[in-house]
């Protein structure tokens, strides 16, 4: 398990944007499953929707890909020395809304690997149900 202290050492988001809480499992080079507790605390649930609160769509992915992110650069030489940078999203769905109370679950398996590029697809889950599926790629970079 890697605890929120040691995924601020490998992805560059602090709070408010920094959206996944804990990695509960990590299979290197292949899968990682992040988790993510939705508060009403949260600051994007003032404007979305008032009276009626939903995690946006964008959100759910970008948390995603920073679950992803960790899986990448988890045993990256110089990791700290790099970043990830997101490239592309396809076959984005949304099946159901995420709201205040909710555990997010992301599984993201790496799909392709090729020098300093990396695809992932992957779900997001709230007791066993997918919420949300993607596939995302992104780059790690020099700082």
């Amino acid at each position: 398990m890697i605890g929120i202290t040691e995924i601020m050492t490998y992805l560059p988001h602090r709070y408010p944007f920094l959206l996944v809480d804990r990695i509960v499992e990590l299979e290197e080079n292949k899968r990682i499953v992040g988790i993510k507790n939705v508060t009403i605390n949260e600051p994007f649930f003032q404007g979305h929707f008032p009276g009626h609160p939903i995690m946006p769509g964008v959100l759910l992915i970008e948390a995603m890909a920073q679950t992803a992110g960790v899986l990448a650069l988890h045993k990256e030489p110089d990791a700290k020395k790099k970043v990830i940078y997101f490239m592309s999203i396809d076959k984005a769905r949304f099946r159901k809304p995420v709201v205040p109370g909710d555990q997010v679950r992301f599984e993201m398996d790496l799909t392709r690997q090729r020098s300093t590029i990396r695809a992932f697809q992957g779900v997001a889950k709230v007791d066993g149900a997918v919420v949300c599926e993607a596939e995302l790629m992104a780059m790690i970079v020099d700082k």
